[in-house]
């Protein structure tokens, strides 16, 4: 796959439009979702915000050592985040944590 001007202009405009770099690789054809993050990069192309629009959900406002597990689909605006205290170091509380971690078992090499 060769970057022709033509085809960094569609990235250009598509990337202005919003469109993810998986649709964009779509849209070109012959091109990965990761050789059109690189080149968006290289041609210096404002990042974007996360699909996860952070300022709609309560995480944003609440202290550090709350549990940061989520809930929910994030495209739904019931989306939130646990909210409980954290345990220490961690960003989960303990009910999490015991999800997102586990121990090496004894029999482990």
């Amino acid at each position: 796959m060769e970057w022709t001007e033509a085809r960094v202009d569609k990235l250009k405009r598509l990337w202005e439009d919003g469109l993810s770099a998986s649709q964009i690789a779509e849209h070109l054809g012959d091109v990965t979702r990761n050789a059109v993050i690189g080149k968006a990069h290289r041609l210096g192309l404002s990042s974007r915000p996360s699909p996860i629009r952070r300022t709609n959900h309560p995480i944003v406002g609440a202290p550090e050592r709350m549990c940061q597990w989520p809930i929910g689909n994030p495209r739904d605006p019931s989306f939130h985040f646990c909210g409980k205290p954290a345990a220490p170091d961690r960003p989960y509380c303990d009910e999490h944590c015991a999800m997102a971690y586990r121990r090496k078992s004894d029999n482990a090499a």
